[in-house]
This record gives structure tokens, C-alpha cells and sequence, in this order.
């Protein structure tokens, strides 16, 4: 599955990669919500929800098209994925992974509200 990705040239200087391609692969699938091997709007809007950063409708449309590069399907398949979070480019969703990712050490969000802060809980 990652023999494509491992010999393609351009992501060559990547550290890690089969593990970073593991665990996008996990990601991946997680908000691939009806197992078709593409995330469709609603596994989007989860995702989004999930990480904390709902989005509308339109908005979701428009980081499909941004990740897709403006296909007629209104979903993303895991070789657009790939090359999104690979690749040089900053897409919305990229950016927003890959700060979830940092901010959690690689995990999501736990269900439920936020915890309770006050003020002087802050920075």
C-alpha cells in the first residue's frame, strides 16, 4: 500500500515516512465513515467537529476543493489526502491536522466538552 509513496522521489526527504504514512492511514480511515475508501462531506464535518474547528457546509465544500483540486466529486479519496499532508502545499485541513497533531502528541480530542478554565488557568 505504501510501496508508491515510499518510491516516489518527491517525498524522498520525508523523515519517517512509513510511520507518518501509518498514521495517516489511521487517521484516514477513522473519518472514512461508510468504508468506501473516501472521506465525503459528513466524515469531513466530523473530523472537523472532532478537532475542534467545526466548519458550514460551504466551508467544508471548500477545503474539498482545495485538497481534490477541484474534481467533480465531492469527497476525498486517501491519494488526495496523502498528497495533501506530504506534499509542500498548506491546505486548510493539512494546517489544522498537523496543529491537532502537535498540540495532542499525535492524538484526538476525547468526546465531550472542553474542561472548565478560569482565568488564571491561562498563559
Amino acid at each position: 500500500m505504501y510501496k508508491e509513496y515510499l518510491e516516489d522521489q518527491k517525498y524522498r526527504d520525508e523523515e519517517d515516512l512509513p510511520q507518518k504514512l501509518e498514521g495517516l492511514k489511521n487517521k484516514y480511515s477513522e473519518f472514512d465513515l461508510n468504508d468506501q475508501g473516501e472521506i465525503d462531506m459528513m466524515g469531513l464535518k466530523r473530523m472537523m467537529e472532532k478537532l475542534g474547528v467545526p466548519k458550514t457546509h460551504l466551508e467544508l465544500k471548500k477545503m474539498i476543493v482545495e485538497v481534490t483540486g477541484g474534481g467533480s466529486s465531492n469527497t476525498i479519496d486517501y491519494r488526495d489526502f496523502v498528497k495533501m499532508m506530504l506534499g509542500k502545499r498548506s491546505a486548510v485541513l493539512k494546517l489544522v491536522l498537523v496543529f491537532e497533531d502537535k498540540a495532542n502528541g499525535a492524538t484526538c480530542k476525547p468526546d465531550g466538552p472542553p474542561p472548565k478554565r478560569d482565568i488564571s488557568s491561562l498563559p
